[in-house]
């Protein structure tokens, strides 16, 4: 089933989410005039006049008629000759669009922000917040210029402000005042005129102790509205004047307590930063606690967190103190568990010091350091496939458990994990490592170490297809990342239940619309070694799965993976030559989680260009994994079974 994009530019795709070409304008306007219509007929008369305004050509019956023969072909191309149309249906004298409530975005936004206003804080700040993430730019924002557009635009773009407030009134009341406040005082910079905005963000300021700042806002308003509406403020914005100025109990406590533990850190850091009894060497070890936290909260705070890491590192190589520059790196124990670097230039600096260190330490003693630099050494390592990256995860494994040091074994279990994709079929060493780190996790109280064990033996139950196994990780890593408040987590147990819906053969364009769904979550996770080209290649999985056309080759942006996926796309388009020549120079794929995934593409480029050395090749790679499927090691998408003759 087609589905349509309007919350920006206007997008069609098809089931299995790949862009649906839409020729020329008047083909685009045509299909736009019918989806504002939202299934009702619009008249061959009605779509003349507002296509052409007041100059329509002579044949303009017939150029419509063409434009909707052409969208018909492009949205049901597999429709046979003669059957009636299902999606571009001709009513009377005129024609309408059936498409599912669900196959179009901004009826999905519609219905969502009314659905949340029967819904919880919690609840309702989450489904607002995946609804806002559908926009990507004004409606229609291909038909401003139209004015049978205006309208339409004008009512979604209503209902998103609205629901901009909706979301902003949602998390204060879960008690995250501080959080809204920049995201409001941008949009009444956008809209003065949105008294309710206003409102919003005089009451996050107050419940964020912010008082005066929340008085200055509502005066603000006022002036806004009297020197560029003429407007005096309406009832709620005088109430809450008042109320600011009585403190009344209406506005709640200024102080709620995620923001009270947001003061302790707040206080705690700025003693710091006063010198408050915290030397240089005490300073370098309390900065990388920090980083660390920052780290295992995702986001912004990830690539903030590495990038001050090296430079803690370098200051603390300054001192020329190696045991102490050894303690610095090595506290950084932060589980990963993608095994594509999100920066690989600053990991390459922090082993090239973790190495320097190491070699700077006495040749006896110190064990416990030289294990976490191994252990470092093996983790900012990952996916190159080296030796020597091996020798370090396996010699920081020996030393941890010749020390009985049940953290330091859990931090070097977790570099052998990531050691471990150098070859093939490798999956049931990883799930031994997952069980491991869980039961070593649990005894010894290591939460964000259990939750690593988790995603492993996620990842490891999906490459044998043990659907059950899956599950119950799943729902075991969900509880302990709501308890440990570990965001990251989400991403990867909503991209499993994409892949879930792939394992239990769920229709093509189910699956797509659940990755296209769980694909916001990387832009915000701060790993960008996952973000560019895994939606595309989860869509690729689903078209290889479903054997439905695949696109063009140079028509798509695959990121990292692009030299493995072009061979199959030039043999499928019939360039068999030039397949077989991209074949032949290709390299071995990266030593992380979609090696089996990548070799399978080269397979059936392989066979399907008759280039039987290449096949041979991917063949004899693959055969370790016999039995597994293809992709499903990374918990995320599968290219279906390892197929080794």
């Amino acid at each position: 089933m087609a589905t349509l994009q309007v919350l920006g530019p206007m997008l069609a795709r098809n089931s299995a989410g790949e862009a649906i070409s839409l020729r020329g304008p008047k083909h685009r306007a045509v299909l736009a005039r019918l989806a504002i219509a939202r299934g009702r007929t619009v008249p061959l008369a009605v779509l003349i006049d507002d296509l052409w305004n007041e100059a329509p050509p002579p044949r303009a019956r017939g150029s419509i008629r063409t434009f909707v023969g052409d969208l018909r072909r492009a949205l049901e191309p597999d429709r046979p000759p003669r059957a009636q149309p299902a999606l571009l249906v001709t009513e009377a004298t005129g024609y309408a669009l059936r498409l599912g409530e669900d196959a179009v975005d901004a009826t999905r936004f519609e219905r969502t922000v009314a659905d949340a206003r029967t819904l919880g804080p919690n609840d309702a700040a989450a489904a607002l917040h995946a609804a806002l993430a559908e926009w990507r730019g004004p409606a229609y924002a291909d038909f401003s210029e139209e004015r049978w557009a205006a309208a339409e635009r004008s009512r979604l773009t209503e209902l998103r402000l609205n629901a901009v407030e909706a979301s902003a009134d949602a998390r204060i009341r879960l008690g995250c005042p501080g959080e809204v406040v920049p995201d409001l005082d941008a949009h009444v910079t956008d809209n003065p005129w949105r008294e309710e905005a206003w409102r919003l963000l005089a009451l996050a300021l107050y419940r964020s102790g912010r008082q005066k700042d929340a008085l200055d806002v509502v005066r603000r308003a006022r002036a806004r509205l009297a020197d560029q509406l003429g407007l005096d403020p309406g009832d709620a914005l005088v109430r809450m004047e008042t109320e600011i100025l009585t403190h009344s109990d209406t506005l709640g406590s200024p102080t709620s307590p995620p923001d009270a533990a947001s003061t302790v850190w707040a206080k705690a850091a700025a003693s710091s930063s006063g010198g408050a009894a915290l030397g240089a060497r005490a300073r370098l070890r309390s900065t990388v606690d920090l980083l660390r936290s920052l780290a295992i909260a995702g986001g912004d705070g990830l690539k903030a967190a590495q990038q001050q890491r090296v430079a803690t590192i370098t200051a603390a190589e300054q001192l020329g103190d190696p045991q102490l520059t050894a303690r610095v790196i090595g506290s950084y124990d932060v589980p990963a568990i993608w095994a594509r670097s999100d920066f690989p230039d600053l990991a390459a600096q922090v082993v090239a010091a973790a190495e320097r260190t190491r070699a700077s330490l006495p040749v006896t003693g110190q064990d416990a350091a030289k294990a976490r630099l191994l252990a470092t050494i093996a983790l900012e390592s990952r996916g190159g496939g080296k030796p020597r990256s091996r020798k370090a995860a396996s010699e920081a494994e020996s030393l941890a458990r010749s020390l009985n040091d049940p953290a330091l074994l859990a931090f070097a279990l977790g570099g052998v994990f990531m050691q471990s994709f150098h070859r093939a079929g490798l999956s049931p060493t990883r799930d031994a490592i997952g069980a491991e780190l869980i039961t070593l996790s649990a005894r010894n109280d290591l939460p964000a170490f259990e939750l690593l064990g988790r995603l492993i033996r996620l990842q490891s139950s999906c490459a044998r297809g043990d659907i059950a196994g899956a599950d119950e990780q799943a729902a075991a890593a969900d509880a302990l990342a709501e308890r440990y408040e570990s965001p990251l987590i989400t991403v990867f147990t909503t991209w499993y239940r994409a892949l879930r819906l792939a394992l239990t053969g769920a229709e093509a364009s189910e699956v797509a619309a659940a990755y296209r769904a769980a694909a916001p979550l990387l832009d915000r996770s701060g790993m960008p070694g996952m973000q560019r080209g895994l939606l595309e290649l989860a869509l690729l999985s689903v078209r290889v799965q479903h054997h439905l056309a695949l696109p063009e080759p140079g028509t798509t942006d695959w990121g990292p993976y692009a030299r493995w996926v072009e061979p199959l796309l030039l043999a499928e388009s019939g360039a068999k030559d030039a397949a077989r020549a991209a074949l032949r120079d290709l390299p071995v794929p990266p030593a992380d989680h979609l090696l089996e995934a990548l070799w399978t593409l080269v397979a059936r480029a392989a066979e399907a260009a008759a280039d039987d050395e290449s096949l041979q090749r991917a063949r004899d790679a693959l055969r370790p994994a016999r039995g597994e499927l293809a992709g499903a090691q990374s918990g995320l998408l599968t290219f279906g079974p390892v197929v080794t003759r």
